[in-house]
């Protein structure tokens, strides 16, 4: 099954000249940001109240919760999220629906002329480009995604938000935030700010010492799991104690254990926002409505066999392989083939390791016009290290049709290990991304 290949759209040319206005894809610093912004007229000034969400796992679903359960109080709400799996514009959306194509032209071409040519990263001019649609584009309130990290991340540009949250801290992006997770942890808490509140899920306790310490540092008030607020989980509840009250909701419509946290860590957001009124009528509603493609999702697949499931699923690090190990576990009911893709910055040991024990086969694939995708062979040779039973193949539609015909019973098959081979199969099958 080939690749449906989009339309042509006069924002993928202004995007395509965007990446080569700096010799790296990634340089965490403020000063080029600061400097467009101010050129710009300062549109991040003219924010509504803005919720920043910074994190290693969970950020896009608490912000995917977040928007639900705000639009559900009838609260227009704009967001920011990346990366995006099919289109960018899924990164910038205006009440809750992905920016339209005039829009986001206009916006990117401002900012590009604005520049004029000035050395900036991608992230940085497309960021700019997403305040100033925003800027022309009122909402109520505005979700704000960290890209990488949080101090010197290009979002960090808010003087005030209304409220700063950190989801669970882990190992990733080491080459760009530090090796160890103190150091992690110090730049995920640098969106912390004086005298607004941070809401935090869960921490290990190394993470959690160096994030209470910023906060000392510069004044923010916490409101901390297991601390200020926890939550319990019932097998059709979620209770939430704490944080302005007490809430029993429905559980996440979105799949997966995990998203009973993410769950948590939102309605807590929602019932401490300052000057809002969110019900918790709304934030049932959100719980339930909230939509987050790319993340455990079931799709469906020609040349899928029969009675047999296709999921994908873009988490592509440790804490993320550890969380799907858990719905692995859940899944016992029928066999666990999975297809994996990952890129070049990832150590396929580190993300394969916890989900070895629940895997029956392993396809390896490359991901599909991604320059740093490690080769297929790379994934099976330490699949095969941890005594997964490996093959590669050359496609993932070529991986699903060799697993679903070729066992005796009917089992699930999870495309996995990177968001890019995630949007590539969504793209493939016709599956909307937002």
């Amino acid at each position: 099954m080939a690749t449906r290949p989009a339309p042509p759209r006069e924002s993928d040319a202004i995007l395509a000249r965007l990446l080569d206005l700096h010799p790296k894809s990634i340089d965490l610093s403020l000063g080029r940001m600061t400097r467009l912004l101010d050129a710009l007229g300062n549109p991040e000034r003219n924010m509504p109240p803005v919720i920043h969400v910074a994190g290693t796992n969970g950020k896009g679903s608490v912000v995917a919760y977040l928007d639900a359960m705000l639009r559900a109080a009838g609260y227009r709400v704009n967001s920011y999220v990346s990366p995006h799996l099919v289109r960018f514009a899924e990164r910038i959306r205006l009440d809750g629906v992905p920016i339209a194509e005039e829009k986001l032209r206009a916006s990117l071409a401002h900012c590009e002329a604005v520049n004029d040519g000035a050395p900036i990263t991608f992230f940085e001019i497309t960021t700019a480009a997403a305040f100033h649609a925003f800027e022309r584009n009122p909402a109520d309130v505005l979700l704000l995604e960290v890209g990488l990290g949080g101090r010197l991340d290009a979002t960090n540009v808010i003087a005030r938000p209304a409220l700063t949250v950190i989801t669970p801290v882990s190992i990733d992006h080491t080459h760009y935030l530090g090796e160890t997770l103190p150091l992690i942890a110090a730049e995920k808490a640098g969106i912390l700010k004086e005298g607004v509140t941070g809401v935090i899920g869960r921490q290990e306790a190394e993470a959690d010492a160096i994030i209470e310490s910023v906060a000392d540092r510069v004044g923010a008030p916490l409101a901390r799991v297991g601390r200020e607020w926890s939550f319990e989980r019932s097998d059709s509840h979620l209770v939430v104690q704490g944080g302005n009250g007490d809430g029993r909701y429905p559980l996440p419509g979105l799949a997966g254990g995990h998203q009973v946290e993410n769950a948590a860590l939102a309605a807590v957001c929602a019932r401490l926002l300052p000057g809002f009124d969110v019900s918790d009528a709304a934030i049932a509603q959100g719980l339930r409505q909230a939509r987050w493609p790319g993340r455990l999702q079931r799709i469906s697949w020609a040349g899928l066999a029969e009675n047999w499931e296709l999921w994908v699923d873009g988490g592509h690090n440790e804490a993320a392989a550890a969380a799907l190990a858990r719905v692995a576990e859940d899944w016992a009911d029928q066999p666990l083939d999975l297809v994996v893709g990952m890129l070049n910055t990832r150590p396929p040991e580190d993300y394969l390791r916890p989900l070895a024990p629940f895997v029956r086969r392993l396809a390896a694939v490359a991901i599909p016009d991604q320059a740093a995708s490690r080769t297929a062979d790379e994934i099976d040779s330490v699949a095969r290290s941890l005594g997964i039973d490996s093959e590669t193949d050359v496609s993932v539609g070529e991986a699903v049709a060799r697993l679903s015909s070729g066992a005796a019973q009917p089992g699930r098959i999870l495309v996995c290990g990177s968001l890019y081979l995630v949007g590539s199969v969504l793209a493939t099958a016709g599956v909307p991304a937002a």
